[in-house]
C-alpha cells in the first residue's frame, strides 16, 4: 500500500531541495559559459559567489515561510535577492544565461509578502523585469519568456507553499478527530460507570451509616446491615463486570457506522450497507476485521473513497475495497495476520490484497450458523 506521508519538516526539505534543484537548471548554463568559454575565473568566481548568496538566502526564507515562521523582515531578504539577481546581470552581462537571473525573485513573492501586496507587486515585476531585460540587450525571446514567466513563477510559489500548508492543517485535523473520538468513549464509558455505580456505592454508605449507628444498641440490625452491604457490592461488581464486557464487546452495526463516520469526516467517501440483523457470533469476526481495515485504510492508504457491502447467504460475506493501493507488491502485516487467525477460529475465510487499479480490497466470510462442537 501506499506509504505514510512524512512528517512535515521532511516535507519542506524535500520542497527547499527541489526547488533549489530547478533554480540552478536556470542558472547552469551562465556558469558553463564563464567555466569553458570564457574561461574568466575573476568572472566565474564573482557570479559563484552571487549565486550562492542568492542560493542560501533564498532556501531560507523559504524554509521559515514553510514553517510559518513569518516577519516583516523577511520582505528586506527578499529585496536582496532582487537586487543580486538585477546587480550580477548588469556586472556580468545580460549574455551567456545571466539573465535568467531577473526571474529568480519571482517565486518568493507571494510567499513572503502578504496576498494583498504580493498581487501588486507581481504585476509590476512581470512590466519592470522584461524592459530592464531589453535594456540589458537580451534577446527578443528571452523577454518575451520573462514576461510570461515571472506571473507564473509567483503563482507557482505561492500554490506549492499553500498546498504545503493544507496538507499540514488536514493531519493535524486528522489527529484532533482521532483525540476527539478517543475522549468521546472514554467519557462515555466514565458515564457509564457513573451510571451503574452511582447509585449502588451511595446505598452502600447509607447502609454502613446505619450499621455505625446501631453496632452498640442493636448487634441483629447490624448484622442484617452488613448482609445488605455485602449483596449490595457483589451487585455492583457485577454490574461494573457487564459494563466492561459490553464495552469491549465488538458489534458490526456499531464498527461500520463508527468507521464511516471517521472516514468521512477525514475526507474519504464512504457508503455504508443496510444491515441485517445478525447471530452475535458473526459481528465479533466482522467487527474486527472493518475496524482494522478502516485503520488501515487512515494510516497506510491515500483512498479516496471506500465502498463496504455486506452479503447473507449460507454465510455472511464482508467485503471493504478502497482506491488507496499503491503499485507495489504488498506485505501483509501484523493486523491483517492476526484477523486472519480470528476469522479462521470463527470458521471463515479471510483474503486481503491489491486487486488492480490502485484499489486494496478485504473480504471476509463467516458462517451464519455456528458449528457443532
Amino acid at each position: 500500500m501506499q506509504p505514510r506521508i512524512p512528517r512535515p519538516t521532511v516535507v519542506a526539505a524535500a520542497i527547499v531541495a527541489l526547488t533549489l534543484v530547478t533554480l540552478a537548471g536556470l542558472l547552469a548554463p551562465a556558469l558553463w559559459y564563464e567555466l569553458v568559454e570564457r574561461r574568466d575565473l575573476g568572472r566565474l568566481a564573482a557570479g559563484g559567489a552571487g549565486v550562492a548568496a542568492i542560493f542560501m538566502l533564498y532556501a531560507r526564507l523559504l524554509w521559515l515561510n514553510l514553517m510559518r515562521r513569518t516577519a516583516p523582515v523577511h520582505a528586506l531578504g527578499l529585496a536582496a535577492i532582487a537586487g543580486l539577481c538585477w546587480a550580477i546581470p548588469a556586472v556580468l552581462g545580460g549574455d551567456a544565461g545571466w539573465g535568467n537571473l531577473l526571474m529568480v525573485p519571482a517565486g518568493l513573492i507571494a510567499v513572503v509578502l502578504p496576498l494583498r501586496q504580493a498581487v501588486p507587486v507581481t504585476a509590476v515585476g512581470a512590466v519592470l523585469t522584461p524592459v530592464y531585460g531589453l535594456l540589458l540587450g537580451l534577446p527578443v525571446l528571452s523577454v518575451l519568456y520573462e514576461a510570461i514567466g515571472f506571473p507564473i513563477s509567483a503563482f507557482s510559489g505561492y500554490v506549492t507553499v499553500w498546498l504545503f500548508h493544507i496538507v499540514q492543517e488536514l493531519r493535524e485535523a486528522r489527529a484532533e478527530l482521532a483525540r476527539s473520538a478517543v475522549g468521546q468513549e472514554r467519557l462515555r464509558f466514565a458515564r457509564d460507570l457513573h451510571d451503574v455505580l452511582g447509585h449502588s456505592l451511595q446505598a452502600v454508605a447509607l447502609r454502613a451509616e446505619v450499621a455505625e449507628r446501631f453496632v452498640d444498641r442493636d448487634p441483629p440490625r447490624v448484622r442484617k446491615e452488613l448482609t445488605e452491604i455485602q449483596t449490595m457490592a457483589r451487585d455492583a461488581v457485577r454490574d461494573v463486570r457487564e459494563v466492561v464486557r459490553g464495552y469491549r464487546t465488538t458489534s458490526l452495526r456499531t464498527e461500520l457506522e463508527g468507521i464511516s463516520a471517521v472516514l468521512q469526516a477525514a475526507g474519504i467517501r464512504c457508503d455504508r450497507p443496510a444491515i441485517p440483523d445478525l447471530p452475535a457470533h458473526v459481528h465479533e469476526p466482522l467487527g474486527w476485521v472493518a475496524r482494522e481495515a478502516a485503520t488501515n485504510i487512515l494510516r497506510h492508504s491515500g483512498a479516496s473513497w471506500c465502498r463496504i457491502t455486506l452479503a447473507a447467504d449460507s454465510r455472511v460475506h464482508l467485503e471493504i475495497v478502497n482506491d488507496g493501493a499503491g503499485r507495489r507488491s504488498h506485505t501483509p502485516g501484523t493486523g491483517l495476520h492476526g484477523l486472519a487467525e480470528r476469522v479462521t477460529a470463527a470458521g471463515g475465510e479471510l483474503a486481503a490484497g491489491p486487486d488492480g487499479d490502485g484499489m486494496f480490497r478485504v473480504r471476509a466470510s463467516v458462517p451464519l450458523e455456528t458449528r457443532e462442537p
